[in-house]
């Protein structure tokens, strides 16, 4: 982050955060009366005979623009707010946008005259006509095309039920996360004690530890809990916490199938995925079968490994070894594998990488790539800025940042949230949330975007930092990946902005962003050992070795070798578990036969399924948990979607091997890939986009190529 220097002041102020309950739910239903006012007024001064572009589609995608760039903050506070009234408003405000939304969808008026425009064949720049596609398409799929009478009342009623569970699916989890299991401090011996120090503690006369389903617990645990029963109940527990959302995702697949039917597809998958980069189920199912086939093999033999070093563990404690390695054995023993055999200490990788200098790092990355400077919003100018009782941040805690770019001219770009530390009733995994999105006003004017990148890392204090481990850092930079594409965008309408892409072409740019985290030249500059930064954090560190010389500064040649040389380690097993996930979510979405949805135990189908792909034992038959239940992509924007993570990665990988991989740091390239792919957002189809940034279609050889070293 650069420091505050004199700059011109931006031409749009940062939002404020002053919602309470009642605010929230009268600002959004305020919003939607605006809506429904500007739709009676297009309805009753157009006819279809009259109906053209600029009158009809226009005025909706300026209705959806300022919906967008106010109502997002509306239900951003159930994501992040520290009051249960307010995130229970938000989450009541998301489900009247919802409503509204469905409801303009099976607007007869309004159809007739988008379907008037749509069959007119003007000549519309790329954009405009990618949105009259857009909008159009929304209103067949939300049942325009049936007969007035019973299908479309019941795809209405269908519809409007949905909504309702995923805002019900989502709350549950997230309370649900917040609850955990209490230990004895024998049962989680192996864990680091400072981090054993911020657990909640009982009052009893046996004092015990809880451990929540957080992820930050949950993996920690796994990781470093020598008792492979303490591993086996928290495994099990998790899988089991919210067993209040399996009646709900069983009755959410039934309706999908049910509205898909009705709309003549075949099934939810062949409908969501029709305007996707696949196109169609089949392409999916090919692709995921192929990559099971690459991956089986290679998957039992890191089994194989893994039982060794089990054995030999368990051996040397003077236990017997069955010969099983259950799924619960993983996390701990892949990190025992990479400790012992490749000398990768990820407590020692993660001393160079405290929170705020890696995120420190990244951001001067993301300056010479892409040619942006970030500064942070100190308090006396926050001060200044918000009046009248306003704020600008939802919570203390949250860092504003500026973004302009570092040319000369130093033009505006928007703003960057940064919310990191764990609290109560938090959003409980790494994600970036679009708060403002960019796009082009009535008056021609730019409205620029606001994202906030959304943590759950403990809070350092002025003695102790929070120390990054390797695949905290790749997160981080995957979600700052999100958070440049949303900023950089620069769309006519918001319907486009950001990562608002084909589904399985999103993740594509945050994952080649990941990269950066596994080459040598990036990880020494990224890298800085945290006993240098302060006395505080040096006596910190003294504190816990015992009479070691101070490590280099930046990370040693040998740590960084080794650990590049353990990046594909079980890589065969992580890719299985993610072509668990994804067929999963085919088989539930794309079976056309009713009866057999009807039919199916989907607990026990989610565990078969991941018993046949990935090549772990398991508790005994199939009914021990309820995976799908925490499974809240499915209940979110990825229902046939989930292997958009692995779809997404084709595109990624040859971006990278193609342009950036002999040069990383090279910032005409970063600067290209901003204009060519980032700047667009979802404005142009993806295939479009590529090809124009490659000269040619892509590829998959880079991802068989690196996926062959897994």
């Amino acid at each position: 982050m650069t420091s505050p220097k004199q700059q011109p002041s931006p031409p749009q102020q940062p939002p404020t955060f002053t919602a309470a309950p009642e605010s929230i739910i009268q600002d959004t239903k305020h919003l939607i009366q605006h809506a429904r006012k500007t739709h009676n007024q297009i309805k009753r001064n157009t006819q279809p005979k009259t109906a053209t572009f600029n009158n009809v589609i226009l005025p909706l995608a300026h209705i959806d623009n300022n919906l967008a760039s106010k109502s997002q903050i509306l239900v951003f506070y159930r994501a992040v707010s520290t009051d249960p009234e307010l995130r229970s408003a938000s989450t009541e405000a998301q489900s009247l946008l919802d409503s509204y939304k469905l409801e303009t969808m099976m607007d007869d008026g309004l159809f007739a005259l988008v379907d008037a425009v749509f069959h007119q064949n003007e000549d519309l720049d790329t954009e405009s006509h990618r949105l009259l596609k857009k909008i159009y398409l929304g209103f067949v799929r939300h049942g325009l095309r049936l007969s007035a009478g019973y299908q479309r009342y019941r795809f209405r009623e269908i519809q409007s039920r949905l909504s309702w569970i995923k805002g019900e699916f989502q709350k549950n989890l997230a309370e649900a996360n917040n609850t955990g299991i209490w230990f004895t401090a024998g049962e989680l011996d192996g864990l680091p004690s400072e981090f054993l120090s911020t657990l909640m503690r009982s009052e009893a006369g046996n004092p015990k530890l809880r451990v929540t389903f957080n992820d930050s617990d949950l993996f920690q645990t796994l990781r470093y809990a020598k008792d492979s029963e303490t591993r086996r109940r928290l495994y099990i527990a998790n899988e089991n916490k919210c067993e209040q959302n399996v009646s709900l995702f069983r009755e959410a697949i039934l309706l999908r199938n049910e509205a898909a039917r009705l709309l003549g597809y075949p099934s939810h998958a062949a409908l969501r995925i029709e305007d996707r980069m696949a196109k169609c189920p089949e392409t999916v199912t090919s692709f995921l079968g192929d990559l099971h086939a690459r991956l089986i093999d290679n998957g039992k033999r890191e089994v194989e490994k893994l039982k060794q070093l089990k054995k030999a563990d368990l051996e040397s404690q003077g236990e017997t070894f069955d010969g099983q390695y259950f799924l619960w054995d993983h996390q701990y023993y892949h990190r025992l594998m990479l400790e012992k055999q490749y000398s990768v200490h990820h407590d020692k990788i993660a001393e160079y990488f405290s929170l705020q200098s890696t995120i420190t790092g990244m951001l001067e990355i993301c300056k010479t790539l892409f040619g942006l400077s970030f500064t942070e919003l100190q308090t006396p100018e926050m001060t200044k800025l918000a009046s009248h009782g306003h704020t600008l941040v939802w919570h203390e805690d949250v860092q504003i940042l500026r973004v302009r770019n570092s040319d000369e001219a130093g033009d505006f770009i928007g703003y960057l949230y940064m919310d990191l530390f764990l609290r109560e009733g938090k959003y409980s995994n790494a994600a970036n949330f679009n708060l403002i999105p960019g796009f082009t006003k009535e008056n021609g004017t730019r409205q620029y975007p606001a994202t906030a990148l959304v943590c759950n890392f403990p809070k350092p204090s002025s003695k102790a930092p929070y120390l990054l481990k390797h695949d905290e850092v790749v997160t981080l930079f995957h979600e700052l990946g999100h958070a440049i594409h949303d900023l950089v965008s620069k769309t006519i309408y918001s319907h486009f902005h950001g990562t608002e892409t084909e589904v399985d072409f999103g993740e594509a740019a945050s994952q080649m962003l990941e990269n950066w985290c596994w080459t040598p030249s990036v990880l020494r500059s990224l890298s800085r050992h945290y006993s240098y930064f302060s006395s505080e954090y040096f006596d910190h560190w003294k504190r816990r070795v015992d009479g070691e010389l101070q490590p280099r500064e930046h990370m040693p040649d040998a740590m960084i070798e080794s650990l590049l040389r353990a990046k594909h380690v079980n890589g065969a097993l992580f890719h299985l578990r993610q072509v668990h996930f994804a067929m999963f979510d085919m088989v539930v979405h794309d079976t056309g036969d009713h009866r057999m949805i009807e039919e199916l135990d989907i607990s026990e189908k989610y565990n078969s399924l991941l018993a046949e792909i990935l090549p772990m034992d398991g508790p005994e038959g199939d009914d021990w948990g309820h995976g799908q239940t925490r499974f809240q992509h499915l209940l979110g924007e990825y229902d046939a979607g989930y292997y958009s993570y692995l779809f997404s990665k084709v595109y990624s990988t040859d971006m990278f091997y193609t342009v950036f991989k002999a040069d990383p740091m090279n910032s005409l390239q970063g600067r290209r890939y901003r204009y060519t792919v980032l700047e667009k957002g979802g404005s142009v189809d993806g295939l479009t986009i590529l090809t124009d940034f490659f000269g040619r279609e892509p590829q998959t050889d880079a991802f068989y190529k690196e996926l062959c070293q897994t």
